[in-house]
């Protein structure tokens, strides 16, 4: 009797769970639908509020969850794209009187910070004002904020001002002391990916390459803010290499910030711009809530389709931070066979990754060439395989803080016997039927005759690799290889070595695009398109779920855990930059 008691009441509770939960999924998506259908009314003396603490991505990852209170519900992040068009939306708009900019650490490189900027300076050329404020500016905050008419520091606040620093993780180590040897096969001095796994420190090629990268980078950087805030060059760098400055008084006296305010005196400034009275309470908007405000453009006979590969490239189809060659290809061949489709810009932030997964998407580029305007718009990274998929282009704008070329290839592969059979004691046999055994294998050492099929593999793919770049880039094969060998170039480098047409940004390749189309008017459309709401929520808390119990259950070894999944990627030919490649 007590058994069926049991019995009859978990299978209830169990049912009252399950209808809950599709309960809650039902509630989100009316609650989805109808935020999606709300028109935001914008009123007269508004100021556009952007918060920019928070990781930047290509597109929106719109975050299903946000504003819920679920696991998942209070992460944020900023699509780049989606940002740009809202400021350029905003600079016409007589209901936007200016813009109250807040930023002290963006999840961003500095090519993507620079599109933000050249948006609030263009925003600016409307002869509308931007005045920036924070507690803390790290050195990129600090570039972005530098493009407001006024810089305000709390008085106890701080501005990072000392240069940029490159940091590499290295593993050596942590493969010794757990017994696992990498089987490494590359081609490139300066292919320094595979580095963490061999060596304790930088090689001398990496760190001459990562020394020149960092300085081309920061030179604009520079340049930058010498224009907006009238400060020589010569004197910034002095500022930097010296540290001189160490408090928010030395940032005013080297005219870093213009004032020292507390919020509630920075709150005064804008009533004064915007000619309120002390009582009256200023009119902010956020961006995500103002993006809600815009009238979208008529569509156009004409589209241009921006086609975003944001992440590390891989097989199969693509998904947040995974640039999918089956899902990246099909979304090209369709803008080929689209009549609508006057031009293709391929919008690239990726590092790289596989290389018969970047192959495969070259192709489609070089098909979709034949036909008509396509453009590469690198932004962050563009390397490797990254650069893979531009160099079939008809033209290439890269912005100056753009980390490109790193053209070369490696294979990785790890024996991991050692710790099989003397930590957890396990061992393994096997038998063939002919000389070569399994060519990826995790159990034994590859044989010298597998070693030299896999070195000569690589160096094939890399005799590929540097034969379509130089087809694509028209120059001679021996000339492309004197900047290729796995060596990272800026944008800026790139350019002179011939590896990029032009430096700019995003809407100079939209403008090449439409001039190479020969179009006036048009639409531009994102691909691929976002996942409905139902299915980003049921991937969202599943996604939740599994982290979190992954969490509970490795406990402190969950970051180790993070590594190896990463560390797994490398398993077979790679075209990829260096490996936990850090700008600070």
């Amino acid at each position: 009797m007590k058994m069926n008691f049991f019995k009859t009441f978990f299978a209830s509770f169990l049912a009252l769970l399950v209808f809950t939960f599709f309960g809650f999924l039902l509630l989100f998506m009316v609650l989805g639908a109808l935020t999606a259908e709300e028109r935001v009314t914008v009123s007269d003396k508004t100021v556009l509020h952007l918060k920019l603490d928070a990781e930047f991505s290509e597109q929106q990852a719109e975050n299903p969850l946000a504003g819920f209170p679920v696991p998942g519900g209070e992460v944020q992040s900023i699509g780049l794209l989606k940002l740009k068009e809202t400021l350029q939306y905003a600079k016409t708009d007589p209901k936007i009187e200016g813009i109250y900019l807040n930023i002290s650490f963006p999840v961003a490189g500095f090519a993507m910070l620079e599109e933000v900027r050249n948006s609030l300076l263009d925003f600016r050329s409307g002869g509308k004002w931007v005045v920036a404020y924070s507690d803390v500016m790290s050195e990129s905050a600090y570039y972005v904020a530098s493009a407001a008419d006024k810089v305000y520091l709390n008085p106890q606040g701080e501005v990072e001002f000392n240069g940029l620093t490159v940091e590499i993780s290295f593993y050596k180590r942590l493969f010794d002391k757990l017994d696992i040897k990498p089987e490494i096969f590359r081609v490139g001095d300066f292919k320094s990916a595979v580095e963490p796994f061999l060596l304790e420190k930088m090689s001398n090629e990496n760190r001459l390459q990562l020394t020149e990268l960092i300085h081309s980078i920061y030179d604009y950087v520079l340049e930058g803010i010498s224009d907006t805030r009238s400060i020589p060059e010569e004197k910034l760098k002095e500022i930097s290499d010296k540290m001189l400055v160490r408090n928010a008084k030395d940032a005013v006296e080297f005219n870093l910030v213009d004032s020292l305010l507390y919020y509630d005196e920075v709150q005064a400034e804008l009533r004064s711009r915007l000619g309120l009275e002390e009582s009256e309470k200023i009119r902010f908007i956020r961006l995500n809530r103002y993006a809600k405000s815009m009238i979208s453009p008529k569509s156009s006979a004409n589209e241009i389709a921006v086609i975003v590969a944001d992440g590390a490239i891989m097989p199969g189809p693509a998904g947040e931070g995974v640039v999918g060659s089956e899902t990246i290809s099909e979304e090209i061949r369709k803008a080929r066979l689209s009549k609508k489709v006057k031009a293709i810009v391929l919008r690239i932030n990726s590092p790289g990754g596989a290389f018969q997964a970047s192959d495969m998407m070259w192709r489609e580029v070089k098909l979709a060439s034949e036909e008509k305007p396509i453009i590469a718009s690198m932004s962050g990274v563009a390397a490797s395989g990254g650069y893979y998929l531009a160099m079939a282009c008809d033209t290439i704008v890269a912005q100056p803080h753009t980390i490109t070329g790193s053209i070369g290839v490696f294979t990785t592969l790890f024996d991991a016997s050692g710790f099989l059979s003397n930590k957890i004691g396990i061992t393994f046999d096997e038998v063939q039927t002919g000389e070569y055994g399994p060519m990826i294998s995790f159990t034994r050492p590859l044989t010298p005759a597998e070693r030299n099929v896999w070195q000569r593999r690589t160096e094939e793919i890399y005799e590929t690799f540097t034969r379509k770049a130089a087809e694509g880039r028209d120059l001679p094969v021996e000339e492309l290889k004197k900047v290729a060998s796995g060596r990272v170039w800026s944008g800026s480098q790139a350019k002179e070595r011939g590896l990029v047409d032009l430096l700019g940004g995003y809407n100079d390749a939209i403008r090449i695009a439409a001039s190479a189309a020969g179009i006036e008017e048009y639409s531009v459309r994102y691909y691929p398109r976002k996942k409905p709401f139902f299915e980003q929520i049921v991937s969202q808390l599943s996604e939740n779920a599994r982290s979190e119990s992954l969490k509970n259950e490795l406990g402190i070894h969950y970051a180790a855990y993070e590594s190896w999944q990463k560390i797994k990627q490398f398993q077979g030919p790679q075209a990829r930059m260096p490996f936990e490649f850090i700008i600070q």
